[in-house]
């Protein structure tokens, strides 16, 4: 089994980190924006120079470009996301470093947040993704191999006409009550955690399922990637499209496939090679073009692993997967490496239940593309903080609490934007010296039940609009 511990090595505890080696950029930003304690990581040039490639320019005022984005960041990263809090973290700023008060109103903000381009955000999550890639210790690596996961989740937003028109709602979900919901894929960092991009559509139609969503982001990945996803994954064409781009993939196999281990070239127990056709018909979301530029067969390894582990629901699965020699990848490695899907799992509860973002606050459709894109620019940002904090102490990145740096980095930001200079060091030390002391616990083999201990409230749902149901509270008063 794989241990987070371990791989980070005597290597990663010599480095000295990203952290204090960008120190200045935060100082220079202080009179300029009410930024974060990883301003060394998006630094105003970097926004200046994408809003310069977009073409667009704000007026002089107090919502500036580089001011906007940073409050939006702090307002996903907050405990209580609401504008009203936003815009009040952002006058406590000015008065403290001696500027004139902002208004209270939330107005200006809202507006200077739908002038931001989505485009802006898009980028910045992309650059911010590619720098942690970049910067990966050989250490934090699979066999010195980069690992991206790929996995899909759903956020629900308000029951807006704009909404509801650009997401549509689930099939089973009927009456005034329901609410629309987006569909994402991410694809995942596996040794930072960091996003390395995604995409997002409707819940429902045409060419909006997770599949299609998937393949227009294989573009994101690199020659020698390794991708781990689940079985909606492990089928013809997507393996196809993956091994003509350089890219192996280890996907459970998919259910409708049917596996023989009597058939093909033998490897060991139940781990063999075996040749997949061309499917007759063009697989949903595939062009006709792209469909005939598929070979017209495929050799892959399947391996049938056998879970032994008490408490643990699944027993075998099947894995299906481009890494053919046997030699180099065994069926113990490739049992460990799709273990540690569950990785993107844990990653994706982060996003949404600690940074809030299974439920979207925004009333439009654009708005709504914007908070997702803010989001995830904001957890990447908190991992590079996290990822420094790894470095200095010499552990995996994964080992430290989300949750924990999240708090700290809420604890820290406003003192580490007004201290002194002389003082500013020593604040830095001690919040990645903090950030390594939140480890998550070593827990192997942990399962729990699904199911709630607390129950719910007793209140019947909600069948009928507010106002019809205000109507029937007056009518049996």
């Amino acid at each position: 089994m794989l241990n987070i511990e371990s791989l980070a090595g005597k290597e990663a505890a010599m480095r000295p980190g990203r952290f204090f080696g960008k120190l200045s950029f935060l100082r220079t930003q202080q009179d300029k924006a009410p930024g974060l304690p990883f301003a060394e990581v998006l630094a105003e040039s970097r926004i200046q120079a994408t809003l310069d490639e977009l073409s667009v320019v704000f007026r002089e005022r107090i919502y500036s470009p580089c001011v906007t984005l940073w409050v939006f960041l702090s307002q996903v990263l907050a405990a209580d996301p609401s504008c009203r809090q936003a815009v009040a973290r952002l006058l406590a700023f000015r008065v403290a470093k001696g500027q004139s008060a902002c208004s209270t109103e939330t107005g200006s903000y809202c507006e200077a947040r739908q002038r931001l381009p989505e485009e802006l955000l898009q980028r910045l999550v992309r650059q911010t993704g590619a720098d942690l890639r970049q910067e990966v210790p050989d250490a934090w690596k699979w066999r010195g191999r980069a690992v991206q996961m790929v996995d899909g989740t759903t956020v629900s937003m308000p029951d807006t006409a704009d909404n509801t028109r650009a997401f549509g709602k689930p099939g089973n979900q009927h009456g005034p009550t329901s609410f629309p919901v987006a569909r994402l894929v991410v694809l995942i960092c596996w040794a930072t955690g960091a996003i390395w991009d995604l995409t997002l559509g409707p819940y429902r139609g045409k060419r909006t399922g997770e599949q299609t969503l998937f393949r227009s982001l294989r573009s994101a990945l690199a020659c020698g990637d390794v991708l781990l996803g689940d079985r909606f994954y492990g089928n013809f064409a997507d393996i196809a499209l993956l091994q003509a781009q350089g890219v192996d993939a280890v996907f459970r196999l998919n259910a409708t496939r049917r596996v023989d281990f009597r058939r093909g070239q033998q490897l060991g127990r139940e781990d063999h090679l075996v040749t997949w056709d061309k499917p007759r018909k063009c697989p949903a979301g595939l062009t006709a073009e792209e469909f005939a530029a598929l070979p017209d067969q495929l050799t892959v390894r399947e391996v049938r692993i056998r879970v032994t582990t008490p408490g643990f629901r699944t027993r075998t699965l099947v894995l299906v997967t481009t890494l053919t020699d046997p030699d180099e990848i065994t069926k113990d490695d490739l049992a460990d490496l799709f273990r540690q899907r569950w990785q993107a799992e844990l990653d994706l509860r982060s996003i949404k239940s600690v940074m809030h973002l299974d439920v979207l606050r925004c009333q439009t459709a654009e708005m709504v593309r914007k908070e997702i894109w803010a989001h995830a620019l904001a957890y990447n940002l908190l991992r590079s903080l996290m990822c420094s904090a790894a470095e200095q102490h010499g552990c995996c990145v994964r080992a430290i609490s989300f949750k924990a740096s999240q708090q700290l980095l809420q604890a820290f930001h406003h003192q580490l934007l007004l201290a002194l200079p002389t003082a500013l060091e020593p604040l830095c030390r001690t919040l990645i010296q903090a950030l390594g002391t939140h480890r998550v616990g070593n827990r192997p083999d942990r399962y729990e039940p699904r199911k709630r201990k607390r129950e719910p409230k007793p209140y019947p749902p909600m069948q009928l609009t507010r106002q019809d149901e205000r109507k029937l509270c007056l009518k049996h008063r």
